[in-house]
């Protein structure tokens, strides 16, 4: 038996994860856009207060809250991982503004500043500009 096998099983496993993974946030980023413009051709959002109203459409409201929840955890997550100000502002502004496009385009972005022989696990951890490569400072 190869004594290397273990090792090469070990960088494949983690080349698959960050594959599966850019494919999954990409998927979600390309989906939310094309729903997002083809739900806006349909009616405009500016034109559908009464939608999201407590009183003829409480689930819609409680979606809402739950989608909103969810971009706040998910900010203190980039809130952890990012150390400039400017950057949180922005991301914020972005998650609150394009929730699940913003989302998986942070998760790709950080993804793709992964060098080859980095693990997708190295994204959960805090940002440290010596660990991303050098092409993407």
């Amino acid at each position: 038996m190869n004594r290397y096998l273990p090792i090469c099983s070990y960088v494949t496993g983690k080349a698959l994860m960050k594959t599966f993974l850019m494919i999954l946030f990409g998927a979600i980023f390309i989906w939310m856009i094309v729903m997002t413009a083809h739900v806006q051709a349909q009616k405009s959002l500016l034109l559908s207060p009464s939608e999201f109203s407590w009183q003829t459409s409480p689930w819609a409201c409680a979606t809402l809250f739950d989608a909103y929840f969810g971009f706040v955890t998910f900010f203190v997550w980039v809130c952890f991982r990012e150390r400039a100000l400017w950057a949180k502002a922005l991301w914020f502004i972005l998650i609150m503004a394009f929730g699940n496009i913003a989302m998986s385009g942070y998760v790709l972005l950080q993804l793709f500043r992964l060098r080859t022989d980095q693990p997708a696990s190295v994204i959960l951890v805090r940002s440290d500009r010596s660990r991303i490569a050098p092409h993407s400072r």
